[in-house]
């Protein structure tokens, strides 16, 4: 029963690393035409890029950061409050 308890623990461990190593890249490019909008994701859920501060997905600290961006439907960006097709200085 401990045996079974153990390897249950090692494949949970070993599933967590991979899905952690597979979140620091940038978030694919989507399917439909999209664009890069910056200032307008929630903590955490950028889709990449901010100077000097990260590189990639899910790594943005604070919500609305000027320098992270998201993908969105191309013509939307500068419709949604906030939201800039370039970075701007945090």
């Amino acid at each position: 029963m401990k045996s079974t308890a153990l390897s249950a623990s090692a494949l949970a461990v070993a599933l967590a690393l991979v899905g952690s190593a597979a979140a620091q890249t940038p978030a694919p490019v989507p399917t439909f035409r999209a664009e890069k909008c910056y200032g307008i994701h929630e903590a955490g859920k950028n889709d990449c890029a901010a100077a000097g501060m990260h590189s990639c997905a899910g790594e943005s600290k604070v919500a609305r950061d000027p320098t992270s961006w998201i993908y969105v439907p191309a013509g939307t960006c500068e419709k949604i409050v906030g939201g800039s097709l370039t970075p701007r200085r945090a």
